[in-house]
């Protein structure tokens, strides 16, 4: 039986949690990662906001997190087009649209975000093929699948 490893988009959110955390469920999800038991997407999005944002925060950390982006190696996702982004605005508004078209443009299972403000809202249809989860959420139904399979 084949083991169909899941495609998980990390947002720039769940990225950064898992990278200053030693400890927690995003570092689980971004261990769980670099041993290939799941396949890791991210978007150009995502990496020059977390770039942006180590340096303006992290400064000291900023060679760290590059080397730890290497060593990674998530999948780097194509990115969405002009009208796949305005698409998806009415739901999670202009500034979190390209992120959510390039999870869903990566054909990705889960998208995986702390912004639960904006991506876990009313405002997103139900029938999105891909799950929304926090890290903390995305772990337990991971664990929860683990545990059951085989099947």
């Amino acid at each position: 039986m084949v083991f169909e490893c899941w495609r998980v988009f990390v947002d720039t959110s769940a990225l950064l949690a898992g990278l200053l955390s030693p400890q927690g469920t995003a570092r689980q999800m971004l261990a769980a990662g670099e041993l290939k038991l799941i396949e890791l997407l991210i978007s150009s999005d995502v990496l020059a906001e977390a770039d942006r944002n180590i340096v303006k925060r992290f400064p000291q950390l900023a060679e760290e997190y590059r080397s730890f982006i290497r060593d990674m190696a998530p999948t780097l996702v194509e990115d969405p087009t002009r009208e796949e982004i305005v698409a998806v605005v009415p739901w999670v508004g202009k500034d979190d649209a390209p992120i959510l078209a390039a999870a869903l443009k990566s054909k990705a299972d889960f998208l995986v975000t702390w912004n639960t403000r904006d991506f876990m809202t009313p405002k997103i249809p139900l029938t999105l093929p891909l799950k929304i989860r926090t890290p903390g959420a995305f772990i337990e139904e991971w664990n929860t699948f683990c545990k059951q399979w085989p099947p």
